[in-house]
Parts: C-alpha cells; structure tokens; sequence
C-alpha cells in the first residue's frame, strides 16, 4: 500500500500575487524620518560648537591683544629724540597705541555678538528639532507599533488555518468546530482586515508627517542661513573695521615727512650740533690761555748750520732751526713746522751753563751739555763742544750777543736747570723782548711748516736778574775751565 502524500497549501481564488504581510518593516519610515532628525540635530549642534569656538577665539584675541599693547611702551624710551607734535614717530606709536585699543575692543564686541545673537538662534532650533522628534516618536512611531502587532496577530491566524487545513486532508475531515478551517480563515480575514485598516491609517500619518517635514526641513535650512547671515554681519564687519585700522596706521606711518624728525632733533639741540654753515676753525682764530706769555716769545729764532759731532763730522755742517727762549736754552729743531708732527727739539742747550767762545766770521762755538733728553740721559750727558755757523756775520753777531746775555752776568760755577732749582729766573718783560727785531715776522708767532728764515729774527733782551754766565774771561782760564769740565 502507497503511502499518503503529505498535506500541502492549496492556491485559493482569494490569494493574491502581493504577500500578505510585505517583506521589510513598515516602522522602517519612521525610524528614517527619526534617524533624519537626529542628522539635523547634530548638524545644528556643530554649528552651535562652530560658532560657540568662534566666539571663544574672538576673546582669546581681545586678551592678546592687550598683552600686544603692553609692549608698545609709553613713553618711548629716550622719547626725547622724537618729536612731540602730531605727524611724527612719537604721533605713530600714539595710532599704533589707539588701534591696537580698539582691535581689542572690537574682538569683544565680536564674541558678544556671535554668543548673544548668532548662538541662541541656532540653539532655539536644536530645541525645535528635538521637538520634532517626540512629536513623531508619540504619532507615527505609536501607529508603526500598532501595526506591528496586527501583523504579528494576522500571521499567527494564518499559520494555524495553515496547520489546520493540512490536519483536515490528513484526517480525512475530522476536526473539532474551533479548528475547522472555515471559521480559522474568518478569524483570520478579520484580522487581517484590522491589519490593513491600522496600516493605512499609519500610511496617511507617515504621508503626512513626511509632508511636514519638508516644511520643517525648510525651517531648519531658513533659520541656519538666518544664523550664518548674522554671523556674516559680525564677521565681514569686524574685518573691514580691522582693515580700516591696518590702514590708518600705515596710511600715519607713510605721513611722517622724510625729514620730519631730523629737523625737530636739530631744532632742538642747535645748541650742541654741529652748525654746517659756520666756516671751519683755523689756527688763526684760535686762542688758548698763555699764549701770548713773555715766556712763549722767543728772543731770536731762525736758520743756523751745525757741524756734526764725532764720525758725523765727515758730513760737514748741516741746516737746522734754532731758538732762543727767555728761559735761556738754545733749542734745535730739525724745521719749524708745527703741524705735521710734534715738534721735539732734537738738542736743548741751557745757556748759563754754557761756555761761549768769539766770533769767527760765521761761526762760533758753544761748549755745554745737551739736555733735550729725559734725567738719567742730562745726569749721564758730557760736554761737548757745537760748533754753529751763521748765513752772515752779522748773523752770527746777533746770534752771539743774545748768547752771552745769558753767560756774562756771573761768575758762579754753573748749574743746569734740571739740576739745581736755585737758579735765579730771567724776568724779561713783554715790551722788551719785542723791541730790537731786525727781520721776519716770525719773531713770537707760530712758524709755518719747512720755511726758515734768511736771517736770525732778534729780540734784544732786557736787563734781567744776575744770570750764571762763563767762568773764564780769558783763553787761560777757558782752558782750565774745559779741563776742569
């Protein structure tokens, strides 16, 4: 015997090709609409973050710019050198000062304006949208549940009218009244009737809250552009305005004239500057104390010739410039340039120390010590003998009666200066010293560089106290003299 085939669903005139119970969750569109709210919302807060941190940075700048502000000292220092009137450096630092204030002023402003005008709009509107969503959560999202159950209820009845009718083709009929198939597929149309009732009512809920919502979605993007309009106001202003102050300090900067500040400086220091319009000093209008000192004027000055001493006597004589001073030393300089290096004397003579011999034509002869160098080289310095020779004889005359004036008025054994401070000094007054000058104009004046004098230029001097003059006064006593010496 074959055995019985297994129950199957049969096709009814009543079943159609759309299933009963759709795949997917009908709650899926409210759930979207939800998850898109939720997308607006955090979209709303980022931009609350947004232009909260902006706000934030707008004080941030207001505090740096007042520690920006602190190093623009006031004053300057040394500010003296600046001039105080407007259209200068000191007026500069005074912008630089004002608008510096100001930036830091209008960064406050700023965040003022972006946290008391742009952030509560955008704050209102998270709100809005928060509202939004408990609205569909307590419409939509209920009737979604509703017809979740109904569907839930409608498949459980079809599942059993399933399980029956196969019962029934098993049992040859035999099934009890309340599973006869007939009232399972009338329990179930009900059902499936309430179903379709919550489903459709649920659908014009979702049609209609999908309606609003592209009005509500209008009002978000409305507000937003509302928002960041505002916070373009702010924003574009601030910076024209800080354009505006860039632009005045350097429109004060490129203002200050060139020479602005140099002529206020000279303006005000005239007095130690520089005047470049005085002519340049010269020697001529110079004047110091003592210059004009009887003791500065020299008795007779000009070109004599010196014979060389030792191996040198093979040169001859050579040329020099010689001085006699009321101090009474003959002093040899190589010129009588002044100006061109220090004039040293390269051999000093103290006169009264000195022994003279006669004339001879152009010469004549001085015997004594050379004390041009420093004390240990006068203490180690020897007598010598200089041997002088005049352009003329009345030269060598002039030149020989100014040097025994100072070895004739005594016969005391002689003293160097450098020595001894018990010589008598030579007191020549001013008025004798310039009387008897016979050539020059180089007799107490500063000589002009490398030009001597043709002849001696003589000052006859005055009767002075007793000077130390030669010890001998005849060629016996010269000799033992030079001897003794």
């Amino acid at each position: 015997m074959a055995a019985n085939p297994l129950p199957t669903r049969v096709r009814t005139a009543n079943d159609s090709d759309d299933e009963p119970i759709p795949d997917g969750d009908p709650s899926n569109t409210s759930g979207l609409l939800l998850e898109r709210l939720q997308a607006w919302k955090h979209m709303c807060g980022y931009l609350e973050n947004y232009v909260s941190a902006v706000a934030k940075d707008q004080a941030a700048r207001a505090k740096d710019q007042e520690k920006i502000l602190k190093t623009l000292s006031s004053p300057l220092r040394e500010g003296h050198h600046f001039d105080t009137a407007l259209g200068g450096v000191a007026g500069l630092f005074e912008n630089l000062r004002a608008n510096t204030q100001a930036q830091s002023n209008l960064y406050t402003e700023t965040s003022k304006n972006l946290s008391g005008s742009v952030l509560p709009v955008l704050e209102r509107l998270h709100t809005e949208i928060k509202n939004k969503n408990k609205e569909i959560t307590n419409g939509a999202g209920k009737g979604s549940k509703a017809v979740e159950q109904s569907r839930a209820t409608s498949q459980k009845h079809i599942e059993l009218l399933g399980q029956q009718a196969a019962h029934f083709d098993s049992t040859g009929g035999k099934v009890s009244a309340q599973h006869d198939p007939y009232v399972l597929k009338r329990g179930t149309l009900h059902r499936l009737n309430k179903q379709l009732l919550e489903e459709n009512n649920n659908r014009q809920d979702l049609i209609a809250v999908q309606n609003s919502f592209a009005q509500f979605e209008a009002h978000i993007i409305t507000t937003v552009q509302t928002a960041l309009n505002s916070y373009n106001q702010f924003m574009s202003g601030e910076a024209d305005r800080l354009k505006a102050m860039f632009g005045d300090i350097a429109s004060t900067a490129s203002n200050i004239p060139l020479d602005f500040e140099w002529n206020g400086f000279v303006r005000r220091n005239q007095h130690l500057l520089v005047n470049p319009s005085a002519p340049p000093r010269s020697l001529e209008s110079a004047s110091f104390p003592n210059e004009n000192h009887r003791s500065t004027k020299p008795l007779i000055e000009g070109s004599l010739e010196r014979r060389h001493r030792g191996m040198g006597a093979l040169k001859g004589y050579s040329s020099g410039y010689y001085v006699i001073t009321p101090a009474g030393f003959l002093h040899e300089y190589k010129d009588n340039d002044n100006f061109h290096k220090d004039p040293t004397p390269e051999v000093s003579l103290y006169l009264p120390d000195c022994v003279v011999g006669a004339v001879d034509g152009q010469k004549f002869t001085i015997k004594g010590k050379d004390s041009s160098g420093g004390k240990l080289g006068q203490k180690m310095a020897i007598s010598s003998d200089f041997q002088f020779k005049a352009h003329t004889n009345s030269d060598a005359q002039q030149w020989h009666s100014v040097i025994t004036s100072f070895s004739q008025s005594s016969n005391s054994v002689p003293t160097s200066p450098a020595e001894s401070r018990n010589v008598t000094p030579i007191t020549t007054r001013m008025d004798d010293q310039s009387q008897g000058v016979t050539s020059g104009p180089n007799s107490g004046v500063s000589p002009q560089a490398g030009h001597y004098s043709g002849s001696a230029t003589y000052a006859a001097p005055a009767p002075a106290g007793p000077y130390h003059g030669a010890p001998a006064s005849n060629a016996l006593e010269d000799r033992k003299y030079f001897e003794k010496y």
